[in-house]
């Protein structure tokens, strides 16, 4: 049982991946795992979910993985000795070519990159550590400045501030990871390098239908078409790390901030990543700079948060999870925290069932509600009320069992796998007995949400208020 509202991601990595840490890592307070594509093996991914899985049934309760490809990224090729020194202002040329020998050379395996690439467009190299200026086109090179000193070394990132590139954001990699994790049963495919709404609609006609979407917004190109991406999303990720390489370092905290709000007002559950508790990587503690951070997240109304390095390489991985409980539950306690906030769209058109929602949030906050209890067969109706933030823990009761983990991403939801209900009293009856198993008590008051005629998706048209342990209130 988790007390708090808005859920951890934990990603899996060398330091996590052993059937005995992933349970330490869930007892901790993981909701989530995140398979990282980019440097993980299909074998040993294979295993990690079936741990997983056998913690799911151990505990009796859903958990979502999800599988983040590794996206087109763009890379240097080999230098002569493993790398070349850069001096401020010197000259260097930009050949297609997946290595050199020549020290004043940036080998560059990506014709569509230098294609595109203008004089006085930027390139940050390794992780923004390094850059350098184009300042001319020719036949079969281009010509950049060194902005900055140092050593660039193999295969290291580049990117490209600005500047939208002609690629995919799947590659021949990505399709095979896509397949192979669509396979072991992930409930949600992360894709990354978003640039247009038509990556997203490429990767949805792939998965069809398979598992659910998490856009990751980390190119300023994303954020020019941030509503229809949304829009094609079943989720996102406020992805910080390139986001941070790509943009102004002052851009990124507003950008986070307008990524969550429009998040919130489309009812889209919204993943804060990268950096969160970083120095946990090494330290047994993180900086008080990054509590802070996490608790913006929280304020902001993020539906969750995610550590990266933090468990994957990490010396402490469980304490990082522990802190970061911590941190979101001291959060949530402030009555001025920004996840309880409702921001729905001025245009937006309602629904029976967004009416019932909306009722059920100010009966909750009214009358100091312990739960709400929704029936629902597809998750909508856990989904909505997610989206309308009630002051009390949604506990989601569903028969499909991939409806319950795909319902683990959102904000307040304990999903429940159970049998459908078939008539009032049954509806009472179990309402009270899941409340109970959640750290309800008798005489704590509950909301219920259900459809009627029961076992019908799309009909959320019943609430009732009720006490634990009462026919009725």
């Amino acid at each position: 049982m988790r007390n708090r509202l808005c859920k951890i991601v934990a990603t899996i990595g060398p330091a996590s991946s052993s059937p005995s840490m992933l349970r330490l890592l869930h007892d901790a307070g993981v909701d989530l795992f995140r398979l990282n594509m980019s440097h993980g093996q299909h074998d040993k991914l294979e295993q990690v979910i079936k741990a997983i899985r056998d913690i799911e049934r151990d505990k009796q309760i859903p958990v979502a993985v999800f599988a983040d490809l590794q996206g087109p990224k763009i890379r240097t090729g080999a230098f002569p000795g493993g790398s070349i020194k850069l001096k401020y202002g010197a000259q260097l040329r930009l050949v297609l070519a997946k290595e050199t020998a020549d020290e004043d050379t940036i080998p560059i395996p990506h014709a569509e990159l230098l294609d595109v690439l203008q004089p006085g467009d930027i390139l940050k190299l390794d992780d923004g550590k390094l850059q350098i200026t184009v300042e001319s086109r020719h036949a079969n090179h281009l010509i950049a400045r060194a902005d900055t000193p140092g050593d660039l070394k193999d295969r290291k990132g580049i990117n490209v501030p600005g500047r939208a590139l002609p690629i995919s954001a799947l590659t021949e990699k990505d399709r095979a990871d896509l397949e192979f994790a669509l396979g072991i049963g992930v409930d949600y495919i992360a894709l990354s390098f978003v640039q247009k709404p038509g990556d997203v609609a490429e990767a949805k006609a792939l998965i069809d239908g398979r598992a659910g979407i998490i856009a990751k917004i980390e190119k300023p190109a994303a954020v020019d078409h941030l509503e229809e991406i949304i829009d094609l999303s079943d989720a996102i990720m406020v992805a910080r790390g390139d986001l941070g390489v790509e943009c102004a370092p002052e851009d990124v905290p507003l950008l986070q901030r307008r990524i969550i709000r429009t998040c919130r007002h489309a009812g889209k559950p919204v993943i804060v990543a990268t950096h969160m508790l970083e120095s946990m990587v090494e330290s047994i503690a993180p900086t008080r700079a990054e509590a802070s951070d996490v608790s913006t997240a929280v304020y902001q109304g993020a539906d969750a948060v995610m550590l990266s390095a933090e468990t994957a390489v990490g010396r402490h991985p469980p304490t990082a999870v522990a802190i970061m409980d911590r941190i979101i539950i001291a959060t949530e306690a402030d009555d001025e925290s920004g996840g309880y906030k409702i921001d729905g769209r001025d245009d937006q058109v309602y629904t029976t069932a967004d009416a019932m929602t909306l009722s059920a949030r100010r009966i909750a906050e009214v009358l100091d509600c312990k739960f709400a209890v929704a029936y629902t067969k597809t998750g909508s109706t856990a989904r909505r009320l997610s989206r309308d933030r009630p002051h009390c823990p949604v506990i989601a009761a569903t028969p499909d069992e991939n409806v319950a983990r795909n319902l683990a991403l959102f904000w307040g939801v304990r999903p429940v796998v159970t049998e459908d209900i078939s008539h009032f009293h049954e509806m009472i009856e179990k309402a009270d007995m899941l409340a109970k198993a959640n750290g309800g008590e008798d005489g704590d008051r509950i909301i219920i949400l259900a459809g009627y005629p029961f076992g019908r998706p799309g009909k959320t048209n019943t609430l009732k208020i009720s006490r634990i342990g009462a026919v009725s209130d």
